[in-house]
């Protein structure tokens, strides 16, 4: 008769899957010989579940809307606990599953407000070398598409595009032209993203680095002897210099020593002309 009033089970709040998931990432990043315990395996099958619950809490699934209140405790938890470094840290160590699902949970994160406050973003001012570990996931094709995801979320927050920027535009042209297709092309939409999404950002960024910005675009970009980067490059030339905010960019552009010479002279007559209709 025992097994008919066995207790119901704890019903854990979306604060308590937090916890636990940082538990069992800590274990995970402090352990680095998963062979020496038999139940490893174990734990990460616990914590893909526990992703796989809190992409549930954030997004909400087909039956049910995301519940306010659940998606502030699971932000809040988050960056109080310092997870977010955490779940980046152990990234490479997690099945395919449980990242394409850490990666939709970091990405929703950005975008959770508490107490209409964007935390997030005070977070990553307070954690910015987490972006020098996003950029140079690049260099690793298992993580590469993971980080890229999160990396393009992230700087949806202006102060971090702006030290990503300032400090590792240099690098994507190198990361644009890498052998992996799928790599270059997410690395490809992480730079238009850097250099288009916050204008008035750009706009200081390229004038302060218009000479070197301008030669490595030229040599490495519209030069390339790859089709696809070449059509990229000249449609994001033009996204970049058609923009108001780039006027004096555009007028400086007209006396520069670089050579555009994909455009021809008509169409980037026709830039010119277009910018000062605009």
């Amino acid at each position: 008769m025992k097994g008919l009033f066995k207790p119901k089970p704890k019903i854990r709040t979306p604060a308590d899957i937090v916890r636990r998931v940082h538990q069992l990432l800590s274990y995970f990043h402090g352990t680095s010989n998963l062979n020496q315990d038999p139940k490893w395996q174990e734990k990460m099958e616990e914590l893909g579940k526990l992703i796989e619950e809190l992409k549930f809490i954030l997004y909400g699934s087909s039956e049910s809307e995301p519940i306010p209140e659940a998606c502030a405790q699971v932000t809040q938890e988050f960056f109080q606990e310092n997870t977010l470094r955490l779940l980046i840290l152990c990234l490479p160590k997690l099945n395919l599953e449980a990242r394409k699902d850490a990666t939709q949970v970091v990405a929703n994160l950005q975008r959770q407000q508490v107490n209409s406050r964007l935390i997030a973003c005070d977070y990553l001012e307070a954690n910015i070398d987490l972006m020098d570990i996003l950029v140079k996931g690049y260099e690793d094709h298992k993580i590469a598409l993971h980080y890229g995801n999160m990396l393009r979320e992230c700087i949806r927050h202006q102060s971090i595009a702006k030290y990503v920027l300032e400090t590792h535009l240099q690098k994507f042209f190198d990361y644009i032209q890498l052998p992996d297709f799928d790599v270059s092309s997410d690395a490809a939409a992480t730079f238009k993203e850097l250099l288009t999404r916050h204008k008035s950002t750009v706009a200081q960024f390229l004038s302060r680095n218009y000479d070197w910005f301008f030669k490595e675009f030229n040599t490495k970009l519209l030069e390339s002897p790859t089709y696809i980067t070449r059509r990229q490059a000249i449609k994001l030339l033009g996204d970049i210099l058609l923009d108001r905010s780039n006027a004096a960019i555009m007028v400086r552009n007209r006396a520069s020593p670089y050579k555009w010479k994909h455009f021809t002279s008509s169409s980037y007559l026709q830039l010119i002309g277009t910018n000062h209709l605009m």
